[in-house]
């Protein structure tokens, strides 16, 4: 397959605050399911429950986003296709409202929360900034690439 995409195994793919049409979360997940489509996905998982947040968000099958993706389509043509086939559709309003608050999102159960305490505990326990999803996420993809916490 020969499509451009990124070496999840040398850097993280870009942090759940970029943003792509405004929607926080969507690079990250590009990045993960072209990375996954070339093998070269490391510990990253596309349509992972953070992804399905999107899915939900956006009205998308992931399936089908993941042929687009195959398809060697870039951003702007990937968004197009979402724009064009979201089963649910937002207004930019709604767009930039569900994005801030994915930046400022938290644990809210106690499996999520377990999940979160781990990563955090692993990438830099004494670090007391870090709070959201989007916070951790960072500070876990820049230690395990070699990143001080």
């Amino acid at each position: 397959m020969n499509i451009p995409a990124p070496d999840l195994t040398q850097r993280p793919p870009r942090s759940a605050r970029v943003r792509l049409g405004n929607y926080a979360l969507l690079p990250r997940m590009l990045d993960k399911g072209r990375a996954e489509l070339i093998g070269k996905n490391g510990d990253y998982h596309f349509a992972c429950p953070l992804d399905q947040n999107f899915v939900r968000f956006a009205g998308i099958d992931t399936e089908a986003l993941k042929a687009e993706l195959a398809a060697g389509k870039g951003d702007g043509e990937i968004l197009e296709w979402i724009e064009a086939n979201a089963t649910i559709k937002r207004s930019p309003w709604e767009i930039a409202q569900w994005s801030a608050w994915r930046d400022t999102a938290v644990p809210t159960d106690a499996e999520s929360r377990e999940f979160f305490n781990e990563l955090h505990k692993g990438a830099g326990p004494k670090r007391e900034d870090i709070a959201t999803w989007a916070d951790v996420l960072d500070l876990d993809d820049h230690v395990s690439f070699g990143g001080k916490a």
